[in-house]
């Protein structure tokens, strides 16, 4: 899967890493390993008025692919941090990265609000 009708990104959907970074080539973009390449792209994005269940077979068979990827964690992060819309990024649907990053919001808000009840009671104190 190279390339979604939408997007000029030459990368995929990939999850799991199974090589350490630092054993790969550093200089070689994470996607050009992705196992998502070799694979059709239709398959990590939905055509049109797809019906549920060919749409819930699709994703599940793109997850398999994804599952044996080596880069499948660069690809996830890249998907969160673009957002990607649409298709499956690192084992992910769309739907689950959207969960994923609430749960991330929710969890920094929370960070800062133990960071500043620290703070104050530092400063209540000094």
């Amino acid at each position: 899967m190279l390339q979604p009708p939408h997007s000029s990104l030459q990368v995929a959907a990939v999850p799991a890493q199974r090589v350490p970074v630092r054993d790969r080539d550093q200089d070689a973009p994470w996607h050009t390993e992705a196992v998502c390449r070799r694979d059709e792209a239709g398959l990590f994005f939905a055509p049109s008025k797809e019906p549920t269940a060919a749409r819930l077979s699709r994703e599940e068979a793109a997850k398999r692919v994804c599952a044996r990827c080596p880069v499948m964690v660069e690809c996830r992060e890249h998907a969160l941090l673009q957002p990607e819309p649409y298709g499956v990024w690192g084992g992910l649907t769309a739907a689950e990265r959207r969960v994923v990053l609430a749960r991330r919001r929710r969890r920094d808000l929370e960070l800062k609000k133990t960071a500043r009840t620290a703070a104050d009671r530092i400063a209540a104190a000094g």
